[in-house]
């Protein structure tokens, strides 16, 4: 039998990261303290198996299979039965999160991995009084984790190093792109990158530089595409003749002379209605439910054209 992974919560995260790992062989435990919440989330599976198979993201596996290794849990114990690893996803509250650990970690196998899934609390915050605090960290994804492979692996200051890498293993296991934390800071790796990028384009817009879409064309049509295949760091290596150190050379001045117009918080709420018409010219508030399935759908074929890229370049 495939070994067992537990996921407690079965909202837009929770039914994701089912996805994830059933098409990865395990078998999937979703449980959900909401009556019938389990039973709507493999509704949702049912509704875009059928597009990964077409773009070959299920790992060699049909729908059927995928979909059957996920299993409502009526049961928070049953669930936790046997599980490997145990995937949160309940509400970004404090409290709900400290409650619920407490039982993961009371009813969970003593080996087991209970991480969670919180894109906003530091994993210290809720897992210090626990008797099993060394195997509980964070492992946050960007939504939908079936099609978006990195993952910020944060530990506790008392999480056990043979976990930290135990659950590295494991999502390369899954399919997924580790990005390993040496430890805790608020908003992770990638809420820090994305709240950076954010703050510039909102500043852009309210001190009138350029509009939302012009900032949106630089990023679509501009940065973005060397960043579908290339970080930061290797971006900038590949832009100057000898390399990072080279690139330091010739630009850190003009970065230096940015700076000091950057050194001011934008008002968001301020720029909103602005941002607001500006979208809803582009896209009618109606539209986006069928936007959001579009662009699951362009990420679809994104993600393969990668994998198949990779493989040309092995």
């Amino acid at each position: 039998m495939a070994d067992k992974v537990a996921v407690i919560g079965s909202g837009l995260i929770g039914r994701a990261w089912s996805i994830s790992f059933a098409r990865a062989g395990y078998e999937v435990a979703l449980h959900d303290a909401v009556p019938g919440a389990a039973e709507a989330a493999i509704g949702f599976v049912d509704s875009v198996l059928e597009d990964l198979d077409r773009n070959g993201l299920l790992s060699g596996h049909t729908p059927a299979a995928v979909r059957g290794r996920i299993t409502p849990a009526a049961s928070l114990a049953a669930a936790l039965d046997g599980a490997v690893h145990v995937q949160e996803n309940t509400p970004e509250k404090l409290d709900v999160k400290i409650g619920v650990f407490r039982e993961l970690d009371a009813l969970a196998a003593p080996d087991t991995v209970l991480a969670s899934s919180t894109s906003a609390l530091l994993p210290s915050a809720f897992t210090e009084s626990l008797p099993g605090r060394h195997r509980c960290l964070v492992i946050h994804p960007i939504n939908p984790p079936y099609l978006i492979p990195a993952v910020e692996v944060v530990p506790a200051p008392w999480t056990a190093p043979e976990v930290l890498e135990r659950a590295g293993r494991f999502m390369r296991a899954v399919g997924h792109a580790p990005i390993m934390m040496k430890r805790e800071i608020d908003g992770f790796v990638m809420n820090r990158l994305q709240g950076a990028l954010l703050q510039e384009a909102f500043r852009l817009v309210a001190d009138g530089y350029a509009g939302v879409e012009d900032v949106d064309i630089g990023i679509r049509d501009g940065l973005g595409l060397r960043w579908a295949f290339m970080g930061p760091f290797e971006t900038i290596d590949l832009n100057a003749p000898g390399g990072i150190a080279d690139y330091i050379a010739r630009y850190q001045g003009m970065y230096q002379t940015m700076w000091p117009s950057q050194q001011h918080m934008a008002d968001w709420a301020g720029i909103s209605p602005t941002a607001e018409a500006e979208r809803q010219a582009i896209l009618p508030r109606d539209g986006l439910a069928d936007h959001a399935r579009w662009r699951d759908r362009r990420l679809m074929a994104l993600l393969a054209h990668k994998r198949d890229a990779a493989k040309e370049i092995d």
